[in-house]
């Protein structure tokens, strides 16, 4: 009769630690990537209000409000609205797919003018896919974020823990109130308006179940 031969408590007990260990560091690698996504959200932000603070120090006017762009660089557009040039607001939506909307100018006077990377009208986008933009948040715009009246930055599509993190690190951490607010997302990750045009975010507060995506708009 032939002996089979098993493994060990010890053999079994050191597979199960070498296990743990992949397993540790395979968490260990996501958390770094979430939080690495987190910086980049925040840096991207931090970024765009530095280059309209520049642009505003060097031209005395906003990108896409600039009056003398067009005569300033060949090629350069302004909006052909009576009276709409240097008004002091950024017409048009933050993810708007029309050129002749400011808020899509604002990117084109950012590049010609050597503040922002790339060249044409085209927003940026984030770290995780989402769209980047800016508009003026008041009522003739469409207010989508009730309280804010000049310039906002807004980045869409960030998974709910990345969108809390930000709030808190950049602001309150809640999504109705302060510099930074959080509308939840509904319609894919650049929606023509956010959460079916809501007008305000959500007063409940962020919610984290996985599977909640943000838009969150900061003034400047």
């Amino acid at each position: 009769m032939q002996k089979t031969q098993g493994f060990t408590l010890v053999e079994i007990a050191i597979v199960l630690v070498i296990i743990g260990l992949l397993l540790g560091g395979i968490l260990r690698g996501q958390e770094m990537i979430t939080q690495a996504k987190i910086k980049n959200v925040i840096a991207d932000y931090t970024g765009i209000s530095a280059a309209y603070h520049g642009y505003q120090d060097r031209y005395r006017s906003i990108p896409g409000d600039d009056p003398q762009a067009a005569a300033r660089w060949a090629g350069a557009t302004i909006s052909a609205t009576a009276g709409e040039p240097g008004n002091g607001r950024v017409q048009g939506s933050w993810n708007s797919q029309a050129n002749a909307d400011e808020s899509r100018m604002w990117w084109d006077h950012l590049r010609r003018a050597g503040f922002v990377a790339g060249n044409g009208f085209q927003q940026p986008f984030n770290a995780v896919a989402g769209m980047i933009g800016v508009q003026t948040g008041d009522a003739a715009n469409g207010a989508i974020f009730g309280g804010f009246s000049g310039v906002i930055i807004c980045s869409a599509n960030l998974p709910d823990r990345i969108a809390i993190a930000t709030d808190t690190q950049m602001d309150d951490g809640q999504p109705a109130t302060g510099t930074v607010r959080g509308l939840l997302q509904a319609g894919g990750p650049n929606p023509p308006l956010p959460a079916g045009t809501a007008a305000t975010p959500n007063a409940t507060g962020y919610q984290e179940n996985g599977t909640n995506s943000y838009i969150l708009c900061r003034s400047l």
